[in-house]
């Protein structure tokens, strides 16, 4: 993580087609997407000085456009070429990448369809996740009192900033009582995802994953799915119970920022990280890090 406030960082941020001084990436206080949400975005790594899986992303900050009601001025090619450029711009190899993508302040109220659909891209150093010896050992995670919503109440299938007003209040939750995480159930009681990464289970070999019916089907969700077959592991995407977890034998989490990180309690739910996770962290690690 940044040493200091991310508004203080150094270098520049690629801001409406343009590269302005970090400081100077400034949006005003009644600007739409502040009041009311209509944001969206995306988390992506470079490793290497290549961008994993930009092409993935870019389309995913279009769609989530698309189900907020509003399209982005500038193509999948063009917000590509942006990023490899902001990530040359702040001279890093190893790095996260925000594209994000919001309503600004020609109207304020809810109706927002002449407001101008503004783009930045912010590029900076963010080694993990989670802390390294928490990691290596297995992450802890809290059941949180809240639940992925019903699709028929958000657009679910958006990378939307308004629904990860939860997923802060659960993390806050957890981290105030010795947790790295939660896990959260969606509104019918099932297991649904941590608070920004999905959850996989494994027992007897075969890994076990929630349907994604309510929640992202996460990008790093999808690789290391097709890592597990590559390896011949069976991945079967179904309805998972919490009183089902105490019979898995090992958990771990996926996603852009956590990667791949093995989970050693959820809950009263304990874990032993064994092959399969440690497999699939090399295999992602990979890769994320292939020429």
């Amino acid at each position: 993580m940044a040493s200091k406030s991310f508004d203080q960082l150094d270098g520049v941020i690629w801001f409406n087609g343009e590269f302005v001084e970090w400081a100077d990436a400034q949006v005003h206080v009644l600007t739409h997407g502040l009041h009311y949400a209509s944001s969206v975005f995306e988390g992506v790594r470079a490793y290497g000085g290549k961008i994993f899986k930009l092409d993935e992303h870019t389309e995913r900050l279009h769609a989530s456009a698309k189900h907020l009601g509003f399209e982005i001025p500038w193509s999948v090619e063009e917000i590509n070429q942006a990023c490899e450029e902001s990530l040359v711009k702040q001279g890093l190899s190893d790095a996260y990448l925000r594209p994000v993508a919001w309503r600004g302040s020609e109207m304020m109220g809810v109706s927002a369809q002449q407001n101008k659909i503004n783009l930045a891209i912010a590029v900076w150093d963010w080694p993990s996740y989670f802390d390294p010896a928490e990691r290596a050992k297995g992450v802890r995670l809290d059941i949180s009192e809240w639940c992925r919503p019903d699709p028929r109440t958000i657009p679910c299938k958006a990378k939307a900033a308004g629904l990860y007003m939860i997923c802060t209040l659960s993390k806050h939750a957890a981290e105030d009582k010795g947790y790295a995480d939660a896990l959260m159930y969606d509104w019918r009681g099932r297991v649904a995802e941590a608070t920004g990464a999905n959850v996989f289970f494994i027992k007897d070999g075969v890994i076990h994953t929630p349907t994604a019916d309510c929640f992202l089907d996460g990008i790093t969700r999808q690789t290391v799915i097709d890592l597990a077959k590559k390896r011949q592991i069976e991945v079967v995407e179904r309805v998972i119970m919490p009183d089902e977890m105490s019979g898995f034998e090992e958990c771990f989490l996926t996603g852009t920022a956590a990667e791949v990180t093995p989970v050693s309690e959820i809950g009263p739910h304990s874990f032993t990280p064994g092959t399969i996770s440690t497999m699939l962290m090399d295999d992602y690690t990979k890769v994320v890090n292939a020429d």
